[in-house]
């Protein structure tokens, strides 16, 4: 009976030990160093969405002048690649018309004229891009700002053929100030010289003027709108 009593109680100080063991090991499963990274982790969260909060950059009548004044500084490039649903081509933008050439590699980066159109055709004139009847092109104008750029024609550029040039915007607009989400290039051979002097030639087609004269030679409507839609599929600065 002693004995009996004896390895029972051995057993339980056995249990019991076993059972210390046990929590200890479950307290060091959970180290310092585990505990302050989800408290980090929590606060990274609280300061992203403190920065999602804050109010994105829009260009405006005031502002925009300034800004391409400074962002013309950084540019080391200065060609842009259009590939299209019928072909790409490549342009070369004119080093002394900064606010336009800086406008339109900003527009490039920021991807506004991806997925946009030639919407505007003139057999032996123009091709007319950089809009669309999409509402993401719309979503898009709302997201980098409202503004217009001031005409900038006496440079010595000329309406050639292959010129890429600046539209002016809107229709009380006497002095002409150009839109800067649109662009034209010019068809006609050996150009469109009614043009100069109104207008911002700020590049020209250096590679695949042959994809231009494709778009140029498809059917319109009494809009001048092309009857299939021409995409932009990718603009990218070279």
């Amino acid at each position: 009976m002693f004995n009996r009593s004896i390895a029972f109680s051995a057993i339980i100080l056995l249990l019991f030990f076993a059972s210390c063991n046990d929590s200890k090991e479950k307290r060091q499963s959970t180290p310092v160093d585990k505990v302050e990274k989800t408290s980090n982790d929590s606060l990274i969260s609280v300061v992203e969405k403190e920065e999602k909060t804050i109010e994105p950059f829009l260009l405006s009548e005031e502002n925009a002048i300034n800004f391409f004044f400074d962002y013309e500084k950084t540019l080391k490039k200065n060609k842009v690649k259009l590939t299209t649903s019928m072909g790409s081509f490549t342009i070369e933008l004119f080093d002394n018309v900064p606010y336009h050439r800086a406008n339109f590699i900003y527009l490039t980066r920021q991807g506004y004229f991806d997925n946009t159109m030639f919407h505007r055709v003139v057999k032996n004139f123009i091709i007319q891009g950089g809009n669309s009847d999409t509402r993401e092109t719309s979503k898009k104008r709302r997201k980098i700002g409202r503004y217009l750029l001031p005409p900038d024609a006496k440079k010595g550029h000329k309406h050639h053929r292959g010129v890429i040039s600046m539209p002016s915007g809107e229709i009380d607009n006497p002095h002409k100030l150009a839109s800067p989400y649109e662009f034209f290039i010019v068809v006609t051979k050996p150009g469109s010289y009614h043009l100069d002097g109104s207008y911002t030639p700020f590049g020209r087609v250096i590679e695949g003027m042959n994809v231009v004269d494709k778009i140029n030679n498809v059917d319109v409507d009494d809009g001048d709108w092309p009857m299939q839609n021409i995409y932009i599929l990718k603009a990218e600065v070279l």
